[in-house]
């Protein structure tokens, strides 16, 4: 059955695996290892590394018998792009702001 495309913030919605991303900010780990973090069987850890490793928020490495994950920056560029449009917007309506209140200010 094939994993439903999720966008990014469906990806992070879930804290299990917003804390296997923080999980790898240290450094790679192998599934194993970050499995060994949470109270939930290894089929159900395999479906949350394999909906980051689709939204490209994991890379997965095969080092002979081990499988790595390592942090990647695709799946994060999603967020940051929609995060700095709404800087933008309020950014703008604070200046707007700014301006309407020194235009209105005594001098």
């Amino acid at each position: 059955m094939p994993t439903p495309t999720l966008d990014a913030f469906q990806v992070i919605a879930d804290p299990s695996r917003r804390r296997m991303l923080m999980l790898l900010c240290d450094d790679r780990m192998t599934i194993n290892n970050l499995a060994d973090n949470f109270d939930m069987s290894r089929p159900a850890v395999s479906k949350h590394i394999k909906i980051l490793h689709t939204a490209g928020f994991i890379g997965i490495e095969d080092v002979g018998r081990e499988r790595y994950c390592t942090l990647k920056k695709d799946g994060f560029e999603e967020l940051q792009r929609w995060l700095t449009y709404f800087d933008a917007f309020w950014a703008s309506k604070l200046k707007k702001l700014e301006s309407l209140l020194n235009n209105k200010l005594p001098n």
